[in-house]
């Protein structure tokens, strides 16, 4: 394992022992739960659960609750195992809120005043909704939120498909990834500041302990009991503090606030922020929700589709498909790895569409998208083994089936959610801004890209938010759809940071081109192989089908990895004769990537 500081114990590759990876993976999906399972408790209002009893209202949101945690596990686990196949969590994405909001408010969707059925003859006999009635009433709203999003998500898959995603990646560099990944982090503090302001001492008191494990004591190794065969019982020392801060911090500010909330020194009113913070805020989906369920296509009945709907769903998806790029980088940089080759990213963006066509078909009502969260974790924890993270999506696969499991996750209170997500976030924020190194930041043309980039990148998100019907082009679908785009912090900042570093004049050298490129191209025997982003045991036959090449999905794919503009530019950096490039595995220049076969 590496020494440096910015290095990680466990790497993409690397397989921990079994009962660490399981606790590795469990620090994982405590982090995205605070997330993910938000979703659910959003969409309740927007399917008018609010004017169900509190018992109905909380069975309906523990049914969408499991699904959530349901689609989490699939999708992350053929993201890591058949698309990108970095450590990522794929999770619920907030973005798609947006326009769900915007379907619901449409007069036919408006919810009723109440649950009472007007008199069809004129009496003055007050009718209620039955059961049938009440249950048709949120789940024709999910329906429509379903067809919508499985139309639009089949764009998604058609983008990662055909390549053009991939194929756009000679034209991004330093530029357009800083504040891309940077905004990410940084426009996701309002998320964080909602959770932790439910009780701000507990949700500093957790960011607190992250840090002080991790930067203070993490070096540490704390003396530990092992068994073996050949060994029997003996001690060894550990990284405990450096690899589980997380779990860590979170098992002891859970603790306190269980003592907080027995004592009674947490309020008890269900009206005041500050009971989120307790440990029992939550206690009536536990008892809820049921023991064993498998959610399955369409059981709310056929989806709709409307117009309004895909567009609204349609900008959205396209705003997950640029932060899903930013993340690949994001995940490859922190995992002390090469940034993804085209057909990696190529496999990833499909994976998240075709996670988010299931999405849709069993119901969850939102799409996956990769958690910059969890991200940002792997530089805390150091640890990046994609087998955690596969542990990690069954954990929440299993979750979401065995609905007392998850729900046992859910009791977390939320600023202990909130303190994690907050370094967190700022780690994803680090990482990209980590991404100018190569610049040359003596450049007024680079400083001015940069400077319009971020600030835009904050203030056009802000403004909106604050003026939600400055857009009105006379369309309201296309009003959705530039709400939901110029909402988007990271869309405008990446947008920006790309059209003006690819028109404005400017060397490859002073645009940090080169001296990126040369921490993309890695050296291997002369040639550059992306092991890790290869298939187990297929590769090598599909190597020996030349057509493959040309598919955008295969791990032959290199057709637009030559990197001969960059010795034309400067001939300091040609290289030698005979020496190929290809975009390859791994971080801050030439390293051996050849680690023998890829393991799933």
């Amino acid at each position: 394992m590496g020494a440096q500081d910015n290095d990680v114990f466990f790497h993409v590759e690397d397989v921990p022992s079994p009962h660490m990876c399981f606790i590795f993976a469990l620090q994982q999906a405590i982090l995205c739960i605070g997330s993910t399972l938000s979703i659910p408790f959003i969409l309740g209002d927007q399917l008018c659960t609010d004017l169900f009893p509190a018992q109905e209202k909380a069975n309906v949101i523990a049914q969408l609750l499991s699904i959530s945690m349901f689609m989490c596990g699939i999708a992350t686990l053929l993201q890591t195992t058949f698309g990108v196949r970095l450590g990522i969590i794929q999770g619920g994405s907030h973005v798609f809120i947006a326009p769900i909001v915007a379907m619901m408010s449409l007069e036919k969707w408006k919810c009723p005043t109440s649950l009472e059925i007007p008199s069809a003859n004129g009496t003055n006999i007050t009718t209620f909704m039955n059961q049938d009635q009440k249950d048709e009433l949120w789940q024709s709203r999910l329906r429509e939120i379903q067809g919508n999003l499985m139309l639009a998500s089949l764009i998604q898959v058609i983008l990662g498909c055909t390549g053009i995603m991939g194929l756009l990646l000679k034209y991004i560099g330093p530029l357009t990834i800083a504040p891309t990944i940077s905004l990410i982090g940084l426009s996701l503090t309002a998320v964080a500041a909602d959770f932790n302001r439910t009780h701000w001492g507990i949700a500093i008191l957790t960011l607190v302990l992250i840090g002080f494990f991790t930067l203070i004591i993490g070096r540490v190794r704390v003396p530990c009991l092992g068994f073996s065969l050949k060994k029997k019982c003996y001690v060894f020392r550990y990284p405990v503090f450096q690899l589980m801060p997380v779990l860590l911090s979170v098992g002891i500010c859970w603790l306190l606030s269980y003592i907080l909330t027995v004592t009674d020194t947490l309020t008890n009113d269900p009206k005041s922020p500050a009971y989120k913070a307790r440990t029992d805020s939550r206690l009536d989906v536990v008892s809820d929700i049921d023991w064993f369920s498998f959610p399955l296509p369409f059981s709310f009945g056929i989806p709709t589709v409307s117009a309004a709907g895909f567009v609204g769903m349609l900008g959205a998806t396209l705003s997950s498909v640029i932060e899903s790029v930013g993340d690949y980088f994001a995940a490859a940089r922190i995992s002390n790895a090469s940034p993804p080759p085209p057909h990696a990213i190529n496999r990833g963006i499909a994976a998240e569409g075709f996670s988010s066509i299931i999405s849709g078909m069993v119901g969850a009502g939102h799409a996956t998208t990769s958690y910059s969260g969890n991200i940002g974790a792997i530089g805390i924890t150091k640890v990046a083994s994609r087998r955690v993270f596969q542990v990690a999506g069954l954990i929440l696969l299993i979750g979401g089936i065995i609905g007392k499991f998850g729900a046992v996750l859910t009791l977390i209170p939320d600023p202990i959610i909130g303190g994690t997500l907050t370094i967190v976030f700022g780690m994803v924020a680090a990482v990209g801004i980590s991404v100018l190194q190569f610049i040359d930041f003596s450049s007024t043309r680079n400083l001015t890209i940069l400077a319009i980039s971020m600030i835009l990148g904050l203030m056009i998100p802000q403004w909106l938010s604050q003026n939600t019907d400055a857009i009105d082009t006379g369309s309201e679908d296309l009003d959705q759809v530039l709400k939901v785009l110029l909402g988007t912090a990271m869309f405008v900042g990446g947008v920006l940071g790309f059209i003006l570093d690819n028109l404005v004049p400017g060397t490859l050298e002073e645009r940090g081109i080169l001296k990126w490129r040369e921490s993309l191209y890695t050296k291997s025997g002369g040639a550059m192989k992306p092991v890790m982003y290869e298939y187990p045991y297929v590769t090598k036959y599909i190597k020996k089908i030349n057509c493959c090449s040309y598919f955008p999905l295969s791990p032959t794919f290199n057709k637009e990895l030559n990197c001969s503009c960059c010795s034309k530019e400067n001939e300091t950096h040609e290289p030698s004769k005979g020496q190929e490039y290809h975009l390859a595995v791994g971080n801050g220049g030439a390293q051996d990537l050849d680690h023998g076969d890829t393991k799933f």
